[in-house]
Order: structure tokens, then C-alpha cells, then sequence
């Protein structure tokens, strides 16, 4: 099973305006940890606001950006419409983690981060990306 974490646009920016993250092309590192996550453009669908209901059973839901536009998805900023369908929507990212944890754990790359960090270290990448989210890492 391939696991996946939604990063809104907003935390991201916050992210790499504080020098806890760096993005290059489609690679996010979470400076700390030196770990890598692959990101994919995304969507957390929050609400149906046109009234027609939720025809596409979407809201709650992090879809990628291009399989929502495959089904004629139309997304501007906060805002997507299917068809007679619109949504609310926040724009972030689907981010991968780009290998397994452990590996990642026993890399030199990970171990010097973490050299310059006392403190528990992450234990999985959920606890890495909460505690990021929360400004503890």
C-alpha cells in the first residue's frame, strides 16, 4: 500500500518560508530529517456550495489535480466545478514518501540531520509530518 500525506499549499509555504522544508522540481525535504517525499499537485475537496448536492461523492476526499481534471474537473484557486457540481476546494500537494522509513532512518543523510538535532527523533513519516505540522520537529 502506498502511503500518502495531503500537504495544503499554505503549511508548504509556511514550511519553506521558516527553512524547515526546501522544494526542488517535484521533491519536498523536510530539512530536519533529510527526508524526501515526491509531490503530486492535489485537492482536499471540503464542500459542495452550488446546491446540486455532492453528485461526484467528493467532499472529504484528496484527489490529484490531474485525475480530477481527466473527468473534466475545472479548478481555479479555492474553487472547481464538474459539470453542474461546485466545490470548495484547498490546494496543496500528495506527498509520497520516496523510499521506506527505515532505510531512511539508517541513510548518513538522516543521521547527519539528526546530528544537529537533540531531542526523540520521528519514528515513522506520520510522526516526522505531525510534528512538522505542529512546529515541533
Amino acid at each position: 500500500m502506498v502511503v500518502r500525506f495531503f500537504v495544503p499549499q499554505t503549511a508548504l509555504d509556511a514550511w519553506i518560508s521558516s527553512a524547515l522544508a526546501d522544494v526542488q522540481d517535484d521533491r519536498l525535504t523536510v530539512v530536519a530529517e533529510a527526508r524526501q517525499y515526491v509531490l503530486t499537485e492535489a485537492v482536499h475537496v471540503l464542500r459542495e456550495v452550488g446546491g446540486a448536492g455532492d453528485g461526484h461523492e467528493l467532499v472529504g476526499r484528496v484527489k490529484s489535480r490531474a485525475e480530477l481534471e481527466e473527468t473534466g474537473a475545472e479548478i481555479v484557486e479555492t474553487s472547481m466545478l464538474i459539470g453542474e457540481f461546485a466545490y470548495d476546494v484547498e490546494p496543496g500537494w500528495l506527498a509520497t514518501p520516496d523510499g521506506d522509513f527505515d532505510e531512511h532512518v539508517r541513510s548518513t543523510k538522516r543521521q547527519d540531520a539528526r546530528a544537529l538535532r537533540p531531542g526523540p527523533a520521528p519514528t515513522s513519516d506520520e510522526d516526522l509530518l505531525s510534528r512538522l505540522a505542529a512546529g515541533t520537529l
